[in-house]
């Protein structure tokens, strides 16, 4: 489906406009790794253009890994819910190839659906004054829709790009996308945030 649809679909609750502040804005591309292949290859090239024109600002780009060094330690309610999980230093546990982080960049890795459980993700966005967060990545209604929820209580401004995340199918897609345009974050298109983030590099 392509951004318009789902754009159209959530209309009645996206209804508050605001733009990323590049200087104060972070990038979180997140758990785009060799386990979630099927589910990422339809938006890989629009999560690179985010990338890209995120890097044109300098837009700090965070990228997170999911996976577990011992799932009797770390598994938690996961490991029950779940059973299969991604497991620290496998092939499934590696980013994908395409993505290629520079030294600016930072992975956080992480064992839980937020990206703040656990990790110093608060404090150091904190520290570098960002308040600002747009998401990309998978699942759309697990670990994107958690993280997005997470970071609005933590009063950050959430920016969440409808076609640059993905689950695995619309239905639950497009309900995390009505859910967090009505209490969470503001839902963007790849095109109309590049198309921004360009324009404003000029």
């Amino acid at each position: 489906m392509i951004a318009s649809d789902y754009l159209n679909q959530i209309n009645q609750y996206n209804i508050r406009q605001a733009w990323p502040n590049p200087e104060r804005c972070a990038l979180l591309v997140i758990d785009m790794q060799q386990y979630f292949l099927s589910i990422l290859s339809p938006i890989l090239d629009r999560v690179l253009s985010i990338i890209e024109a995120c890097r044109s600002r300098n837009v700090r780009t965070i990228f997170t890994r999911h996976g577990h060094a011992d799932v009797a330690e770390d598994g938690g309610m996961l490991a029950k819910w779940w059973g299969d999980l991604i497991e620290c230093g496998s092939k499934d546990w590696e980013l994908i190839k395409s993505l290629i982080p520079t030294h600016t960049d930072r992975i956080i890795d992480k064992n839980r659906y937020s990206v703040f459980k656990g990790t110093d993700l608060d404090k150091s966005l904190k520290s570098k004054k960002i308040e600002e967060l747009i998401i990309t990545g998978v699942m759309t209604n697990c670990c994107c829709e958690t993280t997005a929820r997470d970071a609005f209580v933590r009063d950050y401004r959430v920016f969440f790009v409808s076609d640059a995340t993905a689950t695995v199918n619309d239905e639950l897609h497009v309900a995390s996308l009505k859910n967090l345009a009505f209490g969470f974050a503001h839902i963007v298109s790849t095109e109309s945030l590049c198309r921004y983030l360009l324009k404003h590099n000029l």
